[in-house]
């Protein structure tokens, strides 16, 4: 039997999800914008989806925007702000890629950008980013919850306190949240945060449904333009089937999180150990492995000599399913920008691997991927 570790990239539709896809889209034949009944019926399910969804993330249901993943929540926070409030952007040169891309899209059309280095754990300095905030020109910041290789957890906090100290007119502040949902408490309110977006199919949910959480009253600009969905900020035909099965995963995901978090920490913790035991020249990458400031299921783990993409191959014959680094990454060549933002080498930046583990990871199959680790890395040294 295989073994998937690579959470932090998709996890499998949950049952319960599936059935509720099912369910609503063998129930629903019509237009959430018709005002007939079929349509009446669709918009009943896009109503009570974002109350659930508002719900379990503690906030008002008039700010919440479904989008098709958490690449376009990203880019309408990005985007939208920007153009709506004009200056520049500044974020941290180990965010996804889905905020890096229209970062750098932004910087070519004009918009000032500014890029925050992070320590050789992966952290962002607080207080770095509200003094180069303090500057001037810059309307929006944009630091991720989590990051989806090293699972370093930022300090949302702290930044959105020394934003809060450039006074009234403070920039505005915006988390990618998708690797947080479901792995640590989700606070937006106690974040201090603007605008957060997430995404479904990171918690058993269906691909192609992602959320942005806006606080009301925040002005956005759209990306595309055509119809009056969502508040006008995004246009097209909702995916019903899609939002009702992505509220009901968020739900069960906030229910499960504290579960979740120590069952998976502990296996996170375990796997380490014995991996770093059979092969001492392993080095995790991040904090601690016990440290309170890391995601609970997953590892970043260097290992020398190797080259991470071969031996992701590798190991999918051996029967073990990771990554080396981000799914939105997986077919560059290049190294991961993550660790080398975090003072890594060339070579040892391609030589990273991740392991993220998800709510039905089991003990047996940590020990079957430890097995596979170990005569995949034992064959790599012998030749």
């Amino acid at each position: 039997m295989r073994v998937y570790l690579d959470h932090n990239s998709t996890t499998p539709l949950r049952m319960e999800v599936r059935e509720c896809w099912l369910e609503v889209a063998g129930e629903v034949g019509g237009n959430p914008s018709s005002l007939h009944t079929s349509g009446r019926r669709a918009r009943a399910w896009v109503d009570k989806s974002r109350e659930r969804v508002a719900a379990a993330l503690r906030v008002h249901e008039d700010e919440i925007l479904f989008t098709s993943g958490a690449t376009e929540a990203n880019n309408l926070a990005l985007f939208g702000s920007l153009e709506a409030a004009g200056a520049g952007l500044l974020t941290t040169a180990i965010e996804h890629s889905s905020v890096l891309g229209p970062a750098r899209e932004l910087a070519a059309r004009g918009f000032r950008l500014k890029l925050v280095p992070v320590d050789e754990q992966g952290f962002p300095d607080p207080r770095r980013i509200g003094a180069l905030a303090a500057r001037g020109g810059i309307a929006l910041v944009s630091v991720a919850a989590a990051n989806n290789e090293t699972g370093v957890l930022s300090d949302l906090c702290a930044i959105s306190a020394e934003l809060a100290g450039l006074g009234p007119v403070r920039p505005r502040f915006h988390t990618d949240a998708v690797q947080a949902l479901g792995r640590i408490p989700v606070r937006l309110a106690a974040w201090g945060v603007d605008l957060a977006s997430f995404s479904a199919h990171k918690i058993g949910g269906p691909p192609g449904v992602g959320i942005l959480w806006r606080r009301k009253g925040l002005g956005l600009r759209p990306l595309v333009f055509g119809g009056g969905q969502e508040l006008d900020l995004r246009p097209g035909t909702e995916n019903v089937p899609g939002i009702a099965a992505a509220a009901l995963a968020i739900e069960l995901a906030v229910d499960e999180q504290e579960e979740y978090a120590a069952r998976t920490r502990e296996l996170a913790g375990w796997l380490w150990h014995e991996l770093h035991a059979s092969v001492p020249a392993l080095r995790l990458l991040g904090p601690p492995i016990d440290s309170e400031r890391r995601l609970p299921n997953a590892l970043c783990v260097l290992v020398p000599g190797t080259d991470g993409k071969v031996l992701v191959t590798r190991l999918d014959l051996a029967g073990l399913e990771v990554s080396a680094g981000s799914a939105c990454a997986s077919g560059s060549v290049e190294p991961s920008h993550v660790l080398l933002a975090m003072g890594l080498s060339r070579d040892e930046a391609r030589s990273g691997l991740r392991l993220s583990l998800g709510r039905t990871t089991t003990r047996e199959e940590c020990r079957r991927a430890l097995s596979a680790l170990d005569n995949t890395l034992a064959s790599s040294r012998a030749t």
